[in-house]
């Protein structure tokens, strides 16, 4: 479960912002939104189950993403990844002399098991700076001290020095020389079977992301592909498209497809035949195609056989991010997990989108307490009765070019007032500034 995101100088947040899922004590159209769009979680703590964030283009939203993915990403990899690389991919703020040259910073505070756990590093393209991971335990294990109110530090890092707690260091004790500048110390206790640093690499595991379009696509179809190979999973999904009103009756996989199949009618010859020379290099288990299943009637309207679609050729573009999304939408809520989608309403009808977001609103879909995130300019969302002021976030740059992000709870407004209405006409700024752009078409005397 995650409880606060924070970053500072990546891309084009260069002060740190603090990105928090944490319930704030105010109520909503009677409690109702209270009861759906909250849940509890250990530790005495009320949590969001999904938040929003808008902005203008360029704002900052997709970099916050961005910012996710990256620590996400380095987390899991970076043990191996930046021995190969030779680098760290980190993006500090470009737009002023002094941040340019100094560590970017990122750290995040969630649960698992029931424990809270607080990491964080900073990182150059060069090097960990600084690494972190504290814990503010219910239920201690033996040889860790807890102190009221206080979280205990399992180990900081200062640039080689990395200095452990007693009962991190029978764990970990020893893989700090094994810890090269460019790769987290997590990561190297997690590849050892650190149980406690394994613990945390598996909540990062644990989070989907998609940082774009192409990601989204892609990466998602994919882990839908593998879903649509259970049967079980794959009534799940089926289940949820025929709830989309998408005219879908099912949906069919075609195992051991060969790579050829997988490109469309039009693409040239060569490319067709380099796809099919590749296909001897493939697990050939792992090609598949997706058909779509519809209802077909004959000239009385009886029905007769359905027909089938290629989904790549004949669905939608919506229909085709919808199937994409539809995996790791309902592998999320069933496990509780985390997922990450910016710009999630792109080519989706506002409606779809709207179900998305209730999807983890109710507590029958939700049962353990999963979490959506996402970026979005999709207006219709912002409706006192759907979204409670806390589930909304902005992002706005200022003219040094530097995005601020920040919650509509810290605007003194009705509970009731016209979220949408407002928004628009700029009261919570996070709009774009276009000025007269008519004057561009004018003919100039």
């Amino acid at each position: 479960m995650l409880i606060e995101f924070s970053i500072a100088n990546f891309r084009s947040f260069r002060d740190e912002v603090t990105f928090s899922m944490v319930a704030s004590p105010l109520k909503t159209n009677g409690g109702q939104l209270d009861d759906r769009n909250c849940f509890a979680a250990p530790g005495s703590i009320n949590l969001l189950s999904s938040a929003a964030i808008y902005g203008a283009n360029a704002s900052g939203k997709s970099n916050f993403v961005a910012a996710f993915d990256f620590m996400t990403r380095f987390v899991r990899r970076s043990h191996d990844n930046t021995e190969r690389t030779g680098g760290i991919e980190v993006e500090p703020f470009r737009l002023n002399t002094e941040t340019e040259t100094e560590p970017s910073y990122f750290e995040v505070l969630f649960i698992v098991d029931d424990e809270h756990f607080r990491y964080g590093f900073e990182a150059t393209s060069e090097s960990v700076v600084t690494e972190w991971l504290h814990i503010l335990p219910t239920n201690p294990k033996p040889g860790l001290v807890e102190i009221a109110g206080q979280e205990v530090k399992l180990f900081e890092r200062d640039g080689n020095e990395i200095r452990l707690d007693q009962s991190f260091e029978e764990e970990a004790g020893g893989l700090e020389a094994r810890t090269r500048p460019n790769a987290l110390f997590l990561s190297v206790g997690a590849q050892f079977n650190g149980e406690t640093a394994q613990k945390v690499l598996g909540w990062f595991r644990s989070i989907g992301i998609a940082t774009s379009l192409g990601h989204l696509d892609f990466g998602m179809k994919m882990f839908t592909e593998r879903m649509l190979s259970d049967r079980d999973t794959a009534d799940e999904i089926v289940d949820l498209i025929k709830k989309m009103d998408l005219g879908i009756e099912a949906i069919q996989i075609e195992r051991n497809a060969p790579a050829t199949d997988l490109l469309p009618d039009y693409a040239p010859k060569e490319l067709r035949e380099a796809m099919a020379a590749y296909q001897e290099n493939l697990n050939r288990e792992e090609q598949v195609a997706v058909r779509t299943v519809h209802r077909k009637t004959g000239d009385s309207g009886q029905p007769v056989e359905p027909a089938l679609f290629d989904l790549d050729e004949h669905e939608s573009e919506g229909t085709r991010k919808l199937l994409a999304m539809a995996g790791p939408l309902v592998d999320t809520l069933k496990f509780g997990d985390i997922l990450v989608i910016d710009e999630l309403d792109a080519r989706l009808h506002p409606l779809l989108t709207k179900e998305i977001v209730g999807l983890f609103g109710d507590p029958e879909k939700n049962p353990n307490g999963a979490q959506l995130v996402f970026t979005t300019q999709d207006t219709n969302l912002l409706d006192p009765c759907f979204l409670r002021r806390d589930q909304i976030w902005f992002t706005e740059k200022d003219r040094q070019g530097a995005s601020h992000l920040y919650s509509l709870v810290e605007f003194k407004i009705d509970e009731n007032a016209p979220f949408e209405r407002d928004y628009i006409q700029g009261r919570y700024g996070a709009i774009p500034y276009l000025g007269d752009v008519r004057q561009l078409f004018l003919e100039k005397d």
